[in-house]
């Protein structure tokens, strides 16, 4: 099923900080360019009006011989070598309604870090155990135009981990209630296939998958469907749309693990590299965890979680503001 063509609109948040830096009254609206789009940008301390510090023996030819303790010489001064304070976030921006074939669409972008995600929707019909209730198909690809890292062929074991991530956060955080996806117990239901795809891979690709799911599926809006009582076929009345229940609004929040003990979030792809351990949280509008994702490497403290959820909760504020804002500009007058 093809989707009318519906607007675009984009926006952007600057760099977020830790949970004390990321209030909403320092946000400043300004026009976006592309349909009705907005942006919103934050004044980043350390940018502007003081020079940062740079650790001395900070050259390159440290950085290629030993990356890790380039790093920490940096890290020693609560600061990164992209300019970026230990628990500041990547510059980040929404475009939704980019894909004209799709039935909801999203691209997302964390610095150069860039994620698309494209939802289709198809009738078919449940199994009997699971009568009245629809599906939701998530799938993640890693093509090797994002990266020299990645290979064509066959999904890696990076594209099907990042698959079942979000086939986890679908289900633990409840995003969509599959008993709404039911048109007729037992007899026809929705399914709804997310393609997410990655473009230009410089680290955090859970967070961007994420993010671009719930921004796509916002986006979505599915024609009327009933069932002839006489013929027993379906009738599709592409003229009356509506948008999916969203119930939860889970919003993914990454950090990697230095020498054991150090927590920095948004990782990118060299810092992935050279980390002892990542650590993903996911949380809702509620406050409530929904899950955490930590696929082996260094341990971490009680405290250690807890501040992690804590940055993880106020991100997701932040997100989900975002993605309201920009839902809001596309809509009928």
């Amino acid at each position: 099923m093809t989707a009318g063509r519906r607007p675009e609109s984009r926006a952007a948040v600057g760099g977020s900080r830790g949970a004390s830096r990321w209030a909403p009254g320092a946000s400043r609206p300004c026009a976006g360019h592309l349909g009705v789009g907005c942006a919103l940008r934050r004044p980043v301390p350390g940018r502007r009006g003081r020079a940062k510090a740079r650790p001395v023996g900070s050259g390159g030819e440290l950085r290629t011989v030993e990356p890790l303790e380039y790093y920490r010489r940096f890290l020693k001064e609560n600061c990164r070598p992209d300019g970026r304070e230990l628990g500041e976030f990547r510059a980040t921006t929404v475009n939704i309604g980019s894909i004209t074939t799709a039935d909801g669409s999203a691209l997302v972008k964390f610095g150069n870090t860039t994620v698309i995600c494209g939802v289709k929707a198809e009738l078919a019909t449940p199994t009997e155990d699971s009568a009245n209730k629809g599906y939701i198909v998530p799938n993640v690809e890693l093509p090797s135009l994002c990266s020299p890292r990645f290979r064509s062929g066959p999904p890696g074991e990076e594209a099907q981990a990042a698959s079942q991530f979000i086939a986890d956060v679908i289900d633990n955080s409840q995003i969509i209630e599959k008993e709404d996806l039911c048109i007729a117990n037992g007899k026809l239901v929705w399914v709804l296939y997310c393609d997410i795809i990655c473009l230009d891979y410089d680290g955090n690709l859970l967070d961007a998958s994420a993010f671009a799911l719930l921004a796509a599926l916002k986006n979505v809006q599915l024609p009327s469907v009933t069932i002839n009582e006489e013929t027993g076929s379906s009738e599709v009345n592409f003229k009356q749309k509506n948008p999916l229940m969203i119930r939860k609004h889970p919003v993914a929040t990454s950090f990697a693990i230095f020498d054991d003990t150090l927590l920095i979030v948004d990782p990118n792809a060299e810092e992935e590299e050279l980390a002892t351990g990542t650590v993903t949280v996911v949380t809702d509008e509620d406050d409530r965890l929904s899950s955490v994702h930590k696929p082996g490497g260094s341990p971490l403290t009680g405290a250690k979680l807890q501040d992690c959820i804590t940055r993880a909760i106020t991100r997701q504020r932040e997100v989900k503001q975002l993605i309201d804002k920009v839902i809001k500009s596309i809509k009928p007058k």
